[in-house]
């Protein structure tokens, strides 16, 4: 038994490293350098090849709760995610992949920067926004400001708000460069800030050329001095 026990195992670790090897080679031409790649069977990994980074995911390791892998396995398709708050301390870019590895469902994830150009999203032209009962596309250009509030989006555009289907952290990633988050329930504008001036509290306040007032958090008051340069 002791020895079909080790054919076994020598079996299974041929399997998956024909396995891989295949799959490398199908991804291979595409691929960018700066991948790294895991393999989730069940509920674990069991390969792991380091990119430009490291997540330090083992072989035998868990798959986490919320995961890209997890997801892969939950929808049964492929999986595109921005994973910006990973326990890790920075923010990276997975595309998960189902496959099948020895008769089991498998989930192949490739793991990018997430400045990297594949994780980048084409930048939006134009916002379409609901305005009473009617939808108008917006010119992006237009776009004074946009915010978060009762679960819902809202861009503000000639004075009127506009009620979108996107999440505030969905257009953070296709934005223009003109465009700033200042809060976690708002991204400004900057063509539209008409002063900056501080609360009772200290805190940064933006008022725009609309006249709204719009709170700066203390989380994005460094990088808004730097962008601003004040």
């Amino acid at each position: 038994m002791a020895y079909a026990g080790i054919n076994d195992w020598k079996g299974a670790e041929k399997m998956k490293k024909e396995f891989i090897e295949q799959i490398s080679h199908i991804m291979g031409d595409w691929l960018p350098k700066e991948a790294s790649i895991a393999v989730a069977v069940g509920n674990s990994y069991i390969y792991f090849k380091t990119g430009e980074l490291d997540l330090r995911i083992r072989e035998g390791d868990p798959v986490p709760s919320g995961s890209v892998a997890e997801l892969t396995f939950k929808k049964g398709g492929r999986v595109e995610k921005l994973v910006e708050h990973s326990p890790l301390g920075f923010p990276y870019y997975g595309i998960g992949y189902p496959v099948e590895f020895a008769g089991e469902a498998a989930a192949l994830v490739v793991i990018l920067p997430a400045n990297h150009i594949l994780a980048r999203k084409p930048q939006l032209c134009f916002l379409t926004g609901k305005l009473e009962d009617n939808w108008r596309p917006v010119p992006i250009g237009l776009v004074s400001h946009i915010e978060s509030s009762q679960k819902k989006t809202w861009f503000y555009a000639d004075e009127e708000a506009h009620c979108t289907i996107y999440t505030l952290k969905e257009l953070r990633h296709q934005l223009p460069d003109s465009f700033l988050p200042v809060h976690r329930s708002f991204i400004v504008n900057i063509n539209y800030i008409e002063g900056i001036a501080r609360d009772i509290s200290s805190n940064y306040v933006l008022t725009m050329k609309d006249g709204s007032l719009l709170p700066v958090s203390q989380n994005y008051a460094g990088a808004i001095r730097e962008r601003l340069g004040f």
